[in-house]
């Protein structure tokens, strides 16, 4: 009977063992795709960004080149992403603060039915574009792969930094590139 307890004390272990380094390992994937979600997207930065044209919210169709002389902050988002609904009153702010020099930001939707991106909008007052991507071809122009994503565009049309995921905090990183591009 004390070899069997021993015997079962001993597998306890291993198993509390395991579990602790699936834990860990499980943690350690997840910090991994966290930080892979927030490092700019090297293979964009300092091309030009590709022009497209999409219907905005008002019907207008824009186009990304018209806004040629000005930064722009790109940003793709969508209706069901938590962290895209947080983000969007940040980007507001970003845009009243800097509109006046010659920024602006143009917002595009990627959900399937305009319908569910108007339902969050009627929440929110931005006065910046917002332009509808429901087939995701500008989605995939971007090499957009996480939601959302934000791309800052400087006033001769190059593609200076991209930002994957949001967190509180990164409107402040946001906010000094645009103010570095505004001054350039």
């Amino acid at each position: 009977m004390k070899q069997f307890n021993q015997n079962v004390n001993h597998q306890a272990g291993n198993l509390n063992f395991r579990s602790r380094e699936h834990v860990v390992g499980v943690l350690g994937i997840a910090l991994v795709f966290s930080l892979l979600l927030s490092v700019p997207n090297p293979s964009s930065a300092n091309t030009p960004a590709p022009d497209f044209t999409l219907k905005s919210t008002t019907g207008q169709n824009l186009r990304l080149n018209d806004y040629r002389g000005q930064v722009v902050l790109l940003n793709f988002w969508a209706s069901w992403c938590g962290p895209c609904r947080q983000e969007m009153p940040e980007l507001e702010k970003i845009q009243q603060k800097w509109s006046k020099y010659g920024f602006t930001v143009l917002a595009v939707n990627v959900d399937a039915q305009q319908a569910l991106a108007d339902k969050f909008l009627q929440s929110q007052s931005v006065s910046f574009p917002v332009l509808y991507d429901h087939q995701n071809r500008v989605t995939q122009l971007f090499e957009v792969k996480a939601m959302p994503s934000t791309v800052l565009i400087d006033r001769n049309g190059i593609a200076r930094h991209w930002h994957m995921g949001y967190q509180p905090g990164y409107e402040l990183e946001y906010e000094s590139q645009v103010k570095a591009l505004i001054r350039e």
